[in-house]
């Protein structure tokens, strides 16, 4: 019998060599527990009788968490996030059974790659996600901050207080935001990246004329006059994130990313090959864990990966750049 607490301890233990048994474990729980998975499932004709790999698993996709809610087991929730959207457009929703596991679950990737927070300012543009509410995102944020430094704080129009946050000292500093509004700030002159982590979390929102990553990070580093521009890649519907440090992204051992053919959803690419991108994240215990997303990617032979775009005629949404 499948034991929640346990597995949320178990979780951080979670290893390569062990990832697919417990991948296969959540799958079993997941498809007995979630009605809205499990439907999907017997309509693909799978269930835990015939599913013995990675690959064998259904991706449930993530549109289903705008029509149906998508949760294992029986519970309420502490909180429900929204997806970004433009006025009038239907808004993903997740059902979060557990508002500290995730929080918890975000600041153990976060500390894993820029180190305790407590050694850090923290200086956010986020102003769409902000304005809409209801932002995993915003909550992530929220939670790194009231455990960062004390100057820690969101600024939205106010890039004179920017400018000079940044310029205050020589401590460690992270800029976090969406891209139209980093690049709002670099039409403006006077910044000092000394020490400073600059973060895109993608997404025009319409603001600006959208633009692939390498180009977006290209205008970031010249008008920052910085070296290098950190990327976030999340979504509403997931309860892990990858960082992309130097290019390519990494999540944690718990989850993985997965490429699909464009032309068959149930055959997956080798590393290299541009697709569809699935992800396996074992943290979304309370409602799904596999997930087929609209965005396109590629896996590298390291097991990191690349977000090359979206699918045309898909959303404009998430928190990452989506071409």
């Amino acid at each position: 019998m499948f034991d929640y607490e346990n597995f949320k301890s178990k979780i951080f233990s979670i290893q390569p060599e062990n990832f697919q048994i417990n991948a296969l474990e959540v799958f079993a729980y997941q498809y007995f527990h979630n009605p809205t998975y499990q439907i999907y499932c017997q309509h693909l004709g799978k269930s835990p009788d015939n599913v013995h790999s990675l690959q064998d698993i259904p991706f449930l996709p993530i549109e289903f968490f705008k029509t149906h809610q998508v949760i294992t087991g029986q519970w309420e929730p502490e909180k429900v996030f929204m997806s970004s959207g433009t006025t009038g457009m239907q808004r993903s929703e997740h059902h979060v059974r557990d508002l500290s596991f995730y929080h918890q679950i975000a600041q153990v990737i976060f500390e894993s790659h820029y180190g305790p927070l407590p050694s850090l300012e923290i200086m956010a543009l986020l102003p769409s996600y902000l304005e809409q509410g209801d932002s995993s995102l915003i909550s992530m944020v929220d939670h790194f901050m009231h455990h960062s430094h004390p100057s820690s704080a969101y600024y939205l129009g106010d890039h004179s207080s920017l400018r000079q946050a940044i310029n205050s000292s020589d401590r460690k500093k992270l800029l976090i935001g969406v891209s139209y509004a980093l690049l709002d700030v670099t039409d403006e002159t006077g910044l000092s990246t000394n020490n400073l982590i600059i973060m895109e979390t993608g997404g025009m929102k319409g603001r600006r004329k959208e633009m692939i990553r390498t180009e977006l990070h290209e205008v970031l580093m010249k008008n920052f006059s910085a070296s290098n521009i950190h990327s976030e890649y999340g979504m509403t519907e997931l309860t892990s994130q990858a960082y992309a440090v130097e290019g390519q992204f990494a999540f944690p051992p718990w989850a993985r990313a997965l490429i699909r053919d464009i032309n068959d959803p149930f055959t997956f690419l080798p590393a290299g090959r541009t697709g569809g991108l699935n992800i396996i994240d074992l943290a979304n215990i309370n409602s799904c864990s596999f997930l087929e997303t609209k965005d396109l990617g590629l896996e590298s032979k390291t097991g990191h990966f690349e977000v090359l775009g979206r699918f045309d005629n898909s959303d404009v949404r998430g928190c990452n750049l989506l071409v």
